[in-house]
């Protein structure tokens, strides 16, 4: 079922939902068809015979609504415990870097809790318990050296013109054409 702001039902729309579960499984405890329940209730004929199967293998609780499908899939502990594996940094999960990625964060949500997670489900948990999408400033980290001016002009006048004049000419033979006066 859709809904028009593209969210689910609420806690009291799930329960007036589940009291239409509930006539369902009178009408079969009644003998009911599938068809007469569903124009009673003004519901599909294929959610009353969904309900009818389910009641069939579960009983009257295998129609009761389960909750909202977009209950969080970690507890409170384990969120805790996901915060302080990622204030360890990824270097101690196995990265080069010290750059945490939503792709890189979902492996450790794995292995610690053996629950998966899509990469936009990751940043939706992440968003959920207070974490922001940050840019690493850029700093020089002592790791790769920086540019240096003097070096880069050294390298101009000095290795650019012998690295320009190796270049194979085009001479008789060769696929590379020159133009009168294009030199």
């Amino acid at each position: 079922m859709r809904y028009a702001q593209g969210g689910g039902l609420t806690d009291a729309g799930r329960a007036a939902r589940e009291q239409i579960r509930l006539q369902a499984v009178e009408g079969f405890e009644g003998g009911q068809k599938s068809r007469e329940i569903a124009a009673a209730l003004r519901v599909s004929e294929r959610s009353v015979e969904r309900w009818r199967r389910q009641w069939r293998e579960r009983g009257k609780d295998g129609v009761l609504s389960k909750g909202s499908p977009g209950r969080p899939r970690l507890s409170d502990t384990q969120i805790a415990r996901l915060e302080r594996e990622l204030e360890r940094g990824p270097l101690i999960h196995g990265w080069v870097d010290q750059r945490w990625t939503l792709a890189r964060i979902k492996t450790p949500i794995g292995r610690l809790f053996h629950v998966s997670y899509t990469v936009k489900g990751t940043w939706l948990l992440l968003k959920r318990h207070g974490w922001s999408w940050q840019q690493p400033a850029r700093r020089a980290m002592g790791l790769v050296p920086e540019r240096d001016d003097t070096s880069v002009e050294v390298w101009k006048k000095e290795t650019r013109p012998q690295v320009r004049a190796s270049r194979r000419s085009g001479g008789p033979g060769s696929s590379l054409r020159t133009r009168p006066g294009s030199r």
